[in-house]
């Protein structure tokens, strides 16, 4: 039976399939064969290779080891050569030192021998030389016996030819004594008071006589009363009115006392305070121009002078700070410096002196080089006090250091107004200023006047502390107290004794008495010999 072809086709495939497959596992199982023997063959080799390297490895290790070996030998034998040679060094070393050392000890052995030789050689000339000091002493002895014999002789032979027994010696050589020391304290107060003024009296007269130089003040003396001329004496019914009413209501107003005596076209007006003196002088002088005089009248003119003089007062305040070239005072301080237009102080014009002491310490402080416009200001509020003095309980120092304090003045200007009558210790050289120009200002000549009585009491206290000193003959007080010549005993005061004495005095004058200015001591010592020719 024929087999169709398609058929024969897929046998003939599936028969090709199959052979190569079975080539294809053959040749793979050949493949595998191959392999394995190669890889045998390969790690065969390896494992030869592996121990050959190690039978090298062991052969480098042993020749390193023997050359390690020999290399170690060598330096161990080099390390004890070295080590061997430094001890015998260092054994070399010490036996010299040694040496050395033993023949220091050697030296210093007969070092300390011969000192031993020397100090027993001067401890036997030590006790020679002391028995011969000894010798000595003893001979000394002898002799200041002998010699106080001799003094107490001689003393016996002096006493019996002076007449002076040795107590009487010893106060006669202590009374030289104190005429020499005297002499000698008066020659040291001498040159030291001398150095001084030849140290400070010429720049202090420079400074003062410059600063006086160029001030020029007038001097105003007023009392306690004022006088008001009166067209005529009929005025004066008129002003005293109907029972006196006018007068008391002048006065009642003015709190000042009218005089109508009989002196002829004037009424005097009497009162302390010179504000109130001087309203009432102006509201009097307009009652008089006007004529109209009755209570209502005067109550509207008094006013009216009131206002006036406070004005004036204001005025005169800014005239006074304008003048000083004072700056930035409080308009209260202002107005209590104008009132001093109206106080006086020993009949010196209290504005008129502040003025002055502003432009003495303003132009001393310039030559001092110190601050003029503050040592102004000080010496334009020195006296402020005064204008409140009437009115507040205390001296014008302390009120016019609280009035400063209230209206927050410079702490220098407050203390020197409270230094300038030395109630403190001046601290700055402005206070010391202050108190120097106060000083000038109302001890120049007419600056000031004081009451007759008090005049003759502080003359005759300053006699009376002259006279109180023992060798003091008489004293007397000239130039208005401002010298005062003592007439010494020569025969108790010598010329030596007078320094001091002066100087004693001028420091009892200070603490005891109150004065302007400064008081000179001129002490006078002479001897006078009378004899007559027959």
């Amino acid at each position: 039976m024929d087999i169709p072809l398609f058929v024969a086709v897929l046998i003939g495939i599936a028969a090709l399939l199959v052979g190569a497959v079975v080539c294809g596992f053959i040749c793979f199982r050949l493949g595998v064969q191959h392999r394995i023997k190669t890889a045998e063959a390969q790690f065969e080799s390896a494992e030869k290779e592996a121990a050959r390297i190690v039978e090298e490895a062991g052969e480098k290790a042993e020749t390193m080891k023997k050359t390690a070996l020999v290399e170690a030998k060598d330096e161990i034998y080099k390390l004890r050569t070295n080590a061997e040679k430094e001890v015998q060094r260092l054994k070399n070393d010490a036996e010299r030192e040694l040496k050395e050392r033993r023949s220091e000890v050697s030296r210093s052995e007969r070092r300390i021998q011969q000192k031993e030789e020397n100090l027993d050689k001067k401890n036997d000339k030590l006790e020679k030389l002391e028995e011969q000091l000894h010798q000595k002493h003893k001979k000394a002895d002898e002799k200041v016996a002998e010699a106080e014999q001799l003094k107490q002789s001689q003393m016996d032979i002096l006493e019996r030819i002076s007449g002076f027994t040795t107590e009487q010696a010893k106060d006669h050589l202590l009374q030289l004594l104190d005429t020499e020391l005297n002499h000698d304290k008066a020659l040291l107060i001498s040159a030291y008071e001398q150095k001084l003024k030849d140290d400070c009296d010429e720049k202090a007269r420079q400074y003062i006589s410059l600063a006086i130089a160029r001030l020029a003040a007038d001097t105003v003396s007023e009392t306690a009363v004022s006088v008001v001329a009166i067209p005529s004496d009929e005025m004066k019914g008129r002003i005293i009115g109907r029972e006196g009413r006018n007068i008391r209501a002048l006065e009642t107003m003015t709190g000042v006392d009218l005089i109508i005596d009989d002196t002829p076209e004037v009424i005097t007006l009497s009162c302390f305070d010179h504000v109130r003196r001087e309203i009432a002088r102006i509201a009097l002088e307009r009652l008089i121009q006007d004529g109209r005089i009755h209570p209502a009248r005067i109550e509207e003119t008094v006013e009216k002078a009131r206002r006036e003089v406070e004005l004036r007062i204001k005025q005169e305040g800014e005239r006074a700070v304008l003048e000083t070239n004072v700056n930035g005072l409080n308009h209260e301080l202002i107005r209590l410096i104008g009132r001093l237009k109206y106080r006086t102080s020993y009949r010196q014009n209290v504005l008129n002196h502040s003025i002055e002491v502003a432009h003495l310490a303003g132009i001393m402080a310039s030559e001092l080089g110190v601050d003029a416009a503050l040592a102004r200001r000080a010496g334009l509020l020195h006296d402020i006090g005064k204008a409140l003095d009437h009115e507040i309980e205390g001296s014008h120092v302390q009120i016019g250091v609280d009035v400063c304090k209230k209206y927050k003045e410079n702490s220098e200007v407050i203390h020197a107004i409270e230094a300038h009558h030395g109630d403190v210790e001046c601290r700055t050289v402005i206070a010391a200023l202050v108190q120097a120009a106060d000083a000038i200002s109302a001890a120049r000549p007419a600056a000031r006047s004081e009451n007759y009585e008090n005049y003759i009491k502080r003359l005759e206290k300053l006699e009376e502390i002259c006279c109180s000193y023992s060798g003091v003959e008489k004293s007397y007080a000239i130039q208005a107290g401002r010298e005062v010549r003592i007439m010494i005993k020569p025969e108790q005061i010598s010329d030596d004794d007078m320094t001091v004495l002066a100087r004693d005095i001028a420091k009892k004058i200070e603490d005891e008495m109150e004065y302007p200015g400064q008081i000179k001591i001129n002490l006078i010592r002479e001897s006078r010999v009378i004899d007559y020719a027959k």
